[in-house]
């Protein structure tokens, strides 16, 4: 009995010391709060934040431009497999050798040529331009049989004029040499290491082109200048420029830089389609060097675009160099069957600016004031 009392006593203590957890919760007259009352969530509500975080996410439009997308495997079963494997000997066992060897045949004409002429024609600077333009068209010719280019042209040949510019999208630097192979363009280029820098210091720069490097703000000033005294000149090749600053994989066109419409020149636009059913013709440079471009390149079974040289533009009255800009790459976007997005190509590069996040922050201080102004 004392032990059953006991037990009685300390399951008494032990309720009076639980908490009471009604006595925690807010009675129902509490709940309603009143009017006008600013709440804690309200304040620290995040959700049009997050909403459009979510969306950039799910729709990330900028992303996508610089992604290649490979096509869907078809060798998946008994019957096409072995289709696939004779194709990949074909390929690499027949194909690629030949090109290589065509490219090094064109490689040996060229320096036996360029070489002789660049030295031995120096007192002869009209004679000399013209022989090196040709020699330069006639490689880019061997470089476009290597992969076994089928280019279809739409449009009128270009021609030298002064006071004009070219622009065109940009998927890679074999744009530069199918469209070289037709016209000795100077081309505005971002400089490149390696054999391609090699290229570009010596045999390119023979043609006008113009190197930069991205990241120093002073060669700005400097191309423009070069940009502006080259159009000038109307025994100067034609001049050509990518405006988007950076490869984008052929299904979009980003933001066009606003220098080439800022020349008081004509504009004349140019359209590349590649067609992907040999070979994705887009190059990233950030995961694959031009060589390894090339090599994938040479060991397809063609490389398969359209180029249309399309109606020269004018700056109109009362335009901005911005809207001439959007104008002309709007010309391009629907010749090509591109879509259209507003970014800027060299973000690819480069950490969004302070002045952007600036932005979104005060965008969300406004968003919390105007709550603190409705409660």
């Amino acid at each position: 009995m004392d032990t059953a009392g006991n037990f009685k006593t300390s399951s008494i203590e032990l309720d009076l010391d639980r908490p009471n957890i009604e006595d925690y919760l807010p009675s129902g007259s509490s709940i309603q709060e009143p009017r006008g009352k600013l709440r804690l969530r309200d304040l620290l509500d995040i959700s049009p934040t997050l909403t459009e975080a979510a969306g950039a996410i799910v729709d990330d439009s900028f992303t996508r431009c610089f992604k290649s997308n490979p096509p869907e495997p078809w060798n998946w079963n008994v019957y096409l497999f072995p289709l696939w494997c004779c194709g990949v000997v074909i390929r690499y066992g027949i194909l690629f050798p030949v090109r290589v060897l065509v490219l090094t045949i064109g490689w040996i004409i060229f320096l036996s040529s360029y070489i002789p002429v660049h030295f031995l024609l120096k007192g002869h600077d009209k004679l000399r331009k013209k022989v090196e333009r040709c020699l330069v068209e006639l490689i880019c010719m061997f470089f476009v049989a290597s992969w076994t280019g089928v280019v279809k042209y739409h449009g009128p040949r270009p021609s030298i004029r002064p006071k004009q510019v070219f622009v065109s999208n940009h998927t890679s630097m074999i744009d530069f040499i199918i469209l070289e192979q037709m016209t000795a363009f100077a081309v505005i280029m971002q400089k490149h290491p390696g054999w391609v820098g090699l290229l570009q210091s010596t045999i390119l720069e023979s043609v006008g082109c113009i190197w930069f490097n991205r990241a120093e703000a002073k060669d700005r000033e400097i191309v423009a200048k070069k940009l502006r005294d080259h159009v000038q000149e109307a025994d100067n090749n034609p001049l050509l420029i990518f405006p988007e600053g950076t490869c984008v994989n052929n299904h979009y066109t980003v933001m066009f830089k606003k220098g080439a419409f800022e020349l008081d020149s004509t504009v004349c636009p140019i359209a590349i389609k590649y067609n992907k059913i040999f070979v994705d013709a887009f190059w990233n440079s950030r995961k694959q060097s031009f060589t390894k471009h090339l090599l994938q390149l040479m060991t397809s079974w063609a490389v398969v675009c359209d180029v249309w040289y399309l109606e020269p533009q004018n700056l109109r009255p009362g335009e901005t160099p911005i809207e001439f800009a959007e104008r002309v790459r709007d010309i391009i976007s629907v010749r090509a069957g591109l879509k259209k997005v507003p970014w800027d190509g060299y973000l690819k590069y480069s950490r969004p600016s302070p002045k952007h996040r600036e932005r979104k922050q005060q965008s969300f201080a406004e968003s919390v004031l105007r709550c603190l102004e409705e409660k």
